[in-house]
């Protein structure tokens, strides 16, 4: 009968990292603060079990720290969520959740060509990009299309168009090198959007992806009319939505000049 060697192999390392950390415990327990002066200090059980929980908790603040850092560097090294979330024992939307705005390396030696259409599109460089939709699901796959496969170093979301406004005249917030916008959505939707950045003169230059469910040739020629670079049906189909952007990357963001904020 076959054994589940990957299991074991778990086990032991999870004894053994058990091992260790009570090694740090005591380690760290065995020098505990003095109590402050005129006060009687815990009975000697409960001062043990308290001094065993300060020591968890400097250990705990310093692997979180070292967790981040460790994530951040992976993230360079050309490591995606979905390899992460396998180190950190947990799904690929776990991970992005965890470790939000990591940025992404996409270097020849960790992205190798694989001769497929996608690698073919994917652009030789990364860039922030805000993304307007409301529908979570959307939002995630598109945020995972672009970072995953080292299209954008950052990605910002909003889920309407007057959340989209307030962070794309912010002065504190990065201006964003292209807008992934979704049509229909609350408050104020992306034609309403479209029509906004067209005529702003300081938001004007920034390239938009339309990515919408509708196809409806009204909608098309609207867009286009109204400031988008691209326009992409939902479902989304990934190496359609790469060739968009790659088009707008071979083009507007070599040639524009985005005018300075106040």
């Amino acid at each position: 009968m076959a054994t589940d060697e990957p299991s074991r192999t778990r086990e032991e390392s999870l004894r053994r990292a058990h091992d260790a950390l009570d090694d740090l415990v005591r380690e760290l327990a065995a020098t505990p603060a003095s109590a402050p002066a005129g006060t009687d200090g815990p009975p000697p059980g409960l001062a043990r079990t308290l001094e065993r929980l300060a020591a968890l908790a400097l250990l705990n603040d310093a692997l979180q720290s070292q967790v981040l850092q460790a994530a951040r560097d992976a993230a360079a090294a050309g490591a995606n969520y979905a390899q992460l979330g396998a180190a950190w024992n947990i799904t690929r939307q776990g991970a992005r959740k965890r470790w939000p705005g990591l940025v992404f390396s996409r270097t020849p030696e960790h992205h190798p060509p694989r001769g497929g259409p996608m690698e073919a599109t994917v652009p030789a460089r990364s860039y922030t990009v805000l993304l307007v939709e409301d529908d979570d699901a959307d939002a995630l796959l598109i945020e995972e299309a672009l970072l995953e496969r080292g299209m954008a170093r950052a990605v910002h979301r909003a889920t309407d168009g007057i959340t989209a406004l307030a962070h794309l005249r912010d002065a504190a917030s990065p201006r964003p090198d292209l807008l992934v916008l979704d049509l229909n959505m609350p408050r104020m939707n992306g034609r309403e959007l479209l029509a906004v950045l067209k005529s702003d003169p300081l938001l004007v230059t920034v390239p938009v992806v339309v990515l919408t469910t509708s196809a409806a040739p009204d909608d098309i020629t609207g867009a286009y009319r109204e400031h988008a670079n691209a326009y992409v049906t939902k479902p989304v189909n990934l190496d359609d939505f790469n060739r968009a952007v790659q088009g707008i990357d071979d083009f507007f963001l070599d040639t524009v000049s985005h005018p300075d904020r106040p």
